[in-house]
């Protein structure tokens, strides 16, 4: 048996006359670049994401750029976020010429550690930038009394989390800015890259609008340096025939979570896996279903492997770590449960179409390898 980390093929092939005759739709418009697709997208996610604006962009880390612009970060500035992250997190800080300061990660949840933030705060924080890591909100409310005490804007970095919850609230709905990813592997994912921002400020709203055309309300005329970053036509089409089976594919996901609990927990393995942490009053999309092995999980990985099921290490080496990062001082054992994450951590196939056979012949061979 075959088990793939993720097989969009399976989603796409079901989808396919819908999407050929959206695409037909735009090839007929030859209306390539924003337009009424974009907007009607725009209006969708604002309605999902149960927030005043939704602004489409090129990409995850375009949003993540585009948020930090709209404030005006740069350099001298500091942003507080997470060293167990994609690297877009603090790739973006970085472009613009601030600092990323690191705080470590729950060991439960795998966001930030919100005791931690506090004593990071100093003058130059112009920005908060927590991470709702593989489909989990992370701790906002008390982020946000953090930060609203401050004037420190929160930005979501939920480029995994769309649907998520927390509480009463959505991602993307829980900070100044939320910023999100269509990359195909998510959730909700284009037929390329392409991505968005959340936000319900208006006058927010209006300067991002702006600054994913170069900064410019008005062709040729420009307020602000902004980027091109545009999301296109094709891709917003596509995307609106996906966005109402989201919460379908996110049940599927959950109870696919919810077997391997079972699988796990009937063949005894729950002592040497550790599985994830739901967090209370909260809506988990799993993004991802990642497991700790704190012994053996490259072993674990590479017989996996052999025996043709898909997995991945998310992330091998903390941000903090970086080769590109190094100037800015930090050292091994700075973050210590951020490195024992990427020495401990595999993500399972998880999406939608996973059969139960499928999950229990995972189960199976992690079960014999622990043996």
């Amino acid at each position: 048996m075959k088990v793939p980390l993720l097989d969009l093929k399976v989603q796409n092939d079901a989808l396919r006359p819908e999407v050929d005759a959206a695409i037909k739709k735009v090839l007929d418009s030859n209306g390539f670049i924003l337009g009424s697709e974009v907007a009607g997208l725009e209006k969708e996610l604002a309605e999902y994401c149960q927030t005043e604006f939704a602004i489409g962009c090129a990409s995850g880390t375009d949003a993540l750029l585009l948020a930090l612009m709209a404030f005006d970060i740069g350099a001298g500035d500091e942003v507080i976020t997470t060293p167990y992250s994609f690297f877009a997190t603090a790739s973006c800080i970085t472009r613009l010429g601030a600092k990323p300061v690191f705080v470590d990660i729950n060991s439960a949840t795998y966001n930030l550690d919100i005791k931690q933030v506090e004593a990071k705060i100093t003058e130059k924080t112009k920005a908060i930038q927590p991470v709702h890591l593989f489909g989990q909100c992370a701790e906002m409310d008390f982020l946000r009394e953090i930060a609203d005490g401050r004037g420190i804007p929160l930005v979501e970095d939920a480029a995994q989390a769309i649907g998520a919850e927390g509480g009463s609230k959505r991602a993307g709905d829980m900070g100044a800015i939320g910023c999100f990813s269509f990359y195909p592997s998510k959730n909700l994912g284009a037929m390329g890259d392409a991505g968005f921002l959340t936000t319900n400020d208006e006058a927010l709203a209006k300067k991002l609008f702006a600054l994913r055309v170069h900064g410019s309300f008005e062709r040729y005329y420009h307020k602000w340096v902004g980027l091109n970053s545009r999301l296109d036509a094709m891709q917003a089409a596509i995307l609106r025939v996906k966005l109402p089976h989201l919460d379908s594919w996110t049940e599927a996901r959950q109870q696919n979570a919810a077997t391997y609990r079972e699988l796990f927990t009937d063949k005894g393995l729950t002592e040497a896996i550790t599985l994830p942490t739901e967090c209370e009053n909260g809506r988990h999309i799993y993004n991802q279903f990642v497991i700790r092995v704190p012994e053996r999980r490259d072993g674990l990985k590479q017989f996996l492997q052999d025996n043709g099921i898909g997995t991945d290490i998310y992330y091998p080496v903390p941000l903090h770590l970086q080769e590109c990062f190094a100037y800015l001082g930090y050292r091994a054992g700075d973050f210590p449960e951020s490195e024992r994450a990427s020495k401990e951590t595999l993500a399972l196939p998880i999406y939608p179409e996973l059969t139960s056979v499928q999950q229990e012949f995972v189960v199976d061979k992690i079960a014999e390898f622990i043996a």
